[in-house]
């Protein structure tokens, strides 16, 4: 089939849903590419990429929506892109379902099949596709770097020879994607940062990255994470209260205020009021990404920045990713052609839009002139929903002795089994005629050596058991000395140990080396 991608119409948009090396991942699925001129230019592509990508790059928009059997684009169509959608046609783009329901229902009134980006699962088949992540993830970047550009002092702090400067204090009130990305960009560039989400469990996240968790001294059964799409629930009145007071005492601290909390297909909650707003410092600044849907922010005005009486500066820039274009535009190309691997699972060219795919079937909005939205859950919300464990009934101190006694017995009769067994091995090599007496008493103790050394490292935790290889490798060497002595034996069963013994201990040696080199890389900056 034939994948085209136009020039966006909306005001300022640089985004573009086809790079070239897309195009080329895409016409490995059996498809064909087209590009209307000049799409790609803000975005720093250029029509002779395309073209020695193999793009064959269509003049006018309209030629193009004729010619194209999926169209692939970024924002939601305008009227006159509506207008050419027809029967047959697939629209992948960003959509807005509940803001656009009359394009949604004309869309599917003429047969066409329209899948909303931004309505893919949030379940882990599907990251590869999400773009709401990956735009969330630029907007959470350039957010800090808006900011910064804003911000009349450095974000780390210095000491020179014209006095102390004090690093730059940041609040990230929401830790998705944008705000992880956000926390990310701030610690690196040295200031301090503390991050809030209504979602306890990503506390641990948030100081990972060296953040500091602002923790409520309130406690509310959240509902968990996969039930509601990857995203935070709605709070309770009493836990916005407490969490309004927090963030009223933080207001004259920080200098850097960025919000990212927004639930899809929802206004943005009211989290930075007017008064926590006047109680900011001259010069401070807020970032608010979820301007778009009224803001976070009382005063945020969308796609403006304005500075308060009292001196704070308010970002509502809706157009975060797109002021990346470039990089923006490879993420996005990037989840359309996984997607585009979905719906082509034979890489014959040939979609096959499989309503039974939950993946599929969660992003489309119309199809077969059906209004398909909403979805229904995926199945992993099944899942979370799952009545929990009953917790291990605590037992007595009688029943405790009782089961130590029984996994006392039980260890002590694996034990004597392994006794027999090892006995009657060594007693049979012992009867083979000509064994020297010599050997015996070697065998002997290397038998005792190895049953011991097993019942030591059995024992052992397993989480460590890769500190316990520096030992091993310590005995690995001790066996190969000694087999190194014994290799130019005169009895040739000795010298086959002996050699068995120095190409085992060495395979141990060799791989706990490397075991090591990889877990001391995990802590090396690249």
């Amino acid at each position: 089939m034939k994948i085209g991608t136009p020039k966006e119409t909306a005001q300022g948009e640089n985004r573009v849903a086809m790079t070239p090396e897309s195009a080329g991942q895409l016409q490995k699925l059996g498809h064909s590419c087209l590009i209307e001129t000049g799409a790609g230019d803000a975005a720093g592509f250029s029509d002779a990429d395309y073209e020695s990508a193999g793009v064959e790059v269509v003049k006018t928009a309209a030629a193009l929506w004729k010619a194209a059997d999926i169209v692939a684009k970024v924002r939601v169509p305008d009227e006159s892109e509506m207008k050419k959608l027809r029967e047959g046609q697939t629209l992948i783009s960003f959509f807005s379902p509940v803001a656009d329901e009359a394009k949604m229902n004309k869309a599917a009134e003429k047969g066409a099949t329209v899948i909303a980006m931004e309505m893919i699962p949030r379940i882990s088949r599907a990251q590869k596709m999400d773009a709401l992540s990956s735009m969330a993830n630029i907007a959470g970047y350039r957010a800090v770097i808006e900011a910064g550009n804003n911000f009349g002092r450095f974000f780390t702090g210095q000491i020179t020879a014209a006095g102390k400067v004090p690093p730059a204090k940041v609040l990230v009130v929401g830790a998705g994607v944008a705000g992880l990305a956000a926390i990310g960009t701030s610690t690196s560039l040295g200031a301090i940062t503390y991050a809030f989400d209504v979602r306890p469990e990503v506390a641990e996240q948030v100081e990972s990255m060296g953040a500091e968790f602002v923790y409520l001294d309130f406690e509310e059964e959240q509902q968990d994470g996969a039930a509601t799409g990857g995203y935070a629930s709605v709070s309770s009145p009493e836990f916005r209260e407490a969490q309004l007071a927090k963030f009223r005492e933080l207001a004259s601290e920080v200098d850097i205020v960025i919000t990212t909390a927004l639930i899809p297909n929802r206004e943005a909650p009211e989290l930075w009021t007017e008064d926590m707003v006047e109680a900011m410092k001259p010069g401070s600044v807020i970032v608010d990404l979820a301007a778009e849907k009224g803001g976070n922010c009382k005063l945020t005005v969308m796609d403006e920045k304005i500075v308060t009486d009292n001196g704070v500066t308010i970002i509502g820039y809706t157009d975060f990713p797109s002021r990346m274009a470039t990089q923006a535009s490879t993420l996005y190309a990037t989840n359309i052609r996984h997607l585009m691997t979905d719906l082509t699972p034979e890489k014959d060219g040939v979609v096959n839009h499989n309503m039974e795919d939950d993946v599929i079937r969660g992003a489309t909005i119309a199809h077969a002139k059906d209004v398909t939205f909403p979805p229904p859950p995926p199945k992993v919300a099944a899942i979370a929903q799952q009545k929990k464990k009953e917790p291990a009934k605590e037992l007595t101190a009688e029943e405790k002795a009782a089961q130590e006694v029984a996994a006392f017995k039980a260890q002590t009769k694996n034990q004597v089994t392994l006794l027999a067994v090892g006995a009657a091995v060594v007693l049979g090599i012992g009867l083979i005629p000509g064994m020297p007496a010599s050997f015996m008493q070697h065998f002997i103790v290397f038998v005792l050596s190895v049953f011991i050394g097993f019942q030591v490292i059995w024992n052992v935790a397993h989480s460590l058991h890769t500190p316990l290889m520096a030992v091993t490798n310590a005995i690995s060497s001790i066996i190969i000395l000694g087999a190194l002595i014994q290799v130019g034996s005169s009895s040739w069963l000795i010298t086959i140990l002996a050699a068995l013994g120095i190409f085992m201990a060495s395979v141990n040696i060799f791989g706990g080396f490397l075991v090591t080199r990889r877990m001391l890389a995990m802590f090396q900056k690249s």
